[in-house]
């Protein structure tokens, strides 16, 4: 897999299944104060526009704003127009969609620069003119991953970057896999982040949120090491690697008990309600033969009687037949 697509991949995954920790992004980026637990909308990340379709990272409104977030690993030199393109498709969709007079909002904007070098910019403008000599200056703010550390990581909440943590020391990762002192290092870093993370999702009740970071975690680690082995799997045990296997191991046993349980109470069910079926049936089956033998029993009887007598045959067989009849209907 293409190194972008992983982090790309990750990045979608987070604002998918936990659009939660995308508030403490925009808190980062546009200086706002919203809670933890602000309601969020997500909106399609897919545009038409006239070259086809583009299809941001990810959109959402918190309260009366709209928030557009892209993701990217490494610095682009067209990303400033490339934001300004999205947002103004984003912004002609509302429009539209709110119908005549046509009025724009464009979204609040940002970038999140996993990686990121000296000349990359703090904000990415665009100065648009106008044919009457105005202009206005578009802006997308800027998020340095790389610059924040692990406290402010977990201060401001930010537990969206910490899958792209361990992306600052990629290009040291050689000297670090041949030096025990410096992977010793490393991996106490890990172990920290791991009980800060525990801290902040187990110890706080949400195991679900601890479980899929882990998952993106060791996905990023295991694609960064993916040449390095040995520091791969020390990495991945000291992040919780285990750990998550020992929780998805629990999860996939308690589901298959679940279902075996389920299919032993059908079976129980179905014989119990087998068996009652059967007592009915029984009951109305033997009732229905008692009542026939009954029938034969005592016609028998008077039949028998009227022999004893001396009536002649075709009278009985007459007798017999009448009861026989009344006794069918």
């Amino acid at each position: 897999m293409a190194d972008n697509t992983v982090f790309d991949s990750v990045f979608k995954t987070i604002a998918h299944r936990a659009p939660k920790l995308l508030i403490p992004l925009v808190n980062e980026a546009f200086g706002r104060d919203y809670s933890y637990d602000e309601p969020i909308v997500q909106f399609s990340a897919e545009h038409e526009e006239l070259q086809g379709t583009i299809i941001a990272d990810t959109v959402f409104r918190l309260h009366d704003k709209i928030y557009h977030v892209e993701c990217q690993s490494t610095p682009d030199s067209s990303m400033a127009v490339r934001m300004i393109e999205y947002d103004f498709a984003i912004a002609l969709a509302g429009a539209i969609g709110s119908g005549e007079p046509y009025e724009m909002d464009f979204p609040e904007s940002c970038v999140l620069y996993l990686r990121h070098t000296s000349s990359t910019p703090d904000a990415l403008e665009v100065k648009v003119n106008l044919p009457t000599g105005d202009s206005f200056t578009y802006e997308a703010k800027v998020v340095k991953a790389q610059r924040i550390t692990s406290d402010e990581l977990f201060e401001k909440n930010l537990l969206l970057l910490l899958p792209f943590y361990l992306m600052r020391y990629e290009k040291a990762l050689s000297q670090i896999e041949a030096d025990d002192a410096k992977s010793a290092q490393l991996l106490a870093e890990c172990a920290d982040l791991r009980a800060r993370l525990e801290d902040a999702t187990l110890v706080a009740g949400d195991p679900l949120l601890y479980e899929q970071l882990t998952e993106l975690i060791i996905r990023v680690s295991d694609h960064m090491l993916a040449s390095y082995d040995a520091l791969r799997r020390k990495v991945r045990r000291t992040m919780g690697g285990e750990v998550l296997e020992l929780m998805r191991d629990r999860a996939a046993r308690l589901e298959r008990e679940a279902r075996e349980q389920g299919i032993e109470l059908g079976i129980e069910q179905g014989i119990e309600r087998g068996i009652e079926q059967g007592i009915e049936q029984g009951i109305e089956q033997g009732i229905e033969q008692g009542i026939e033998q009954g029938f034969e029993q005592g016609l028998g009887t008077v039949l028998d009687e009227l022999r004893s007598r001396g009536v002649a045959e075709d009278v009985i067989a007459s007798a017999e037949a009448a009861a026989r009849a009344r006794f069918e209907q």
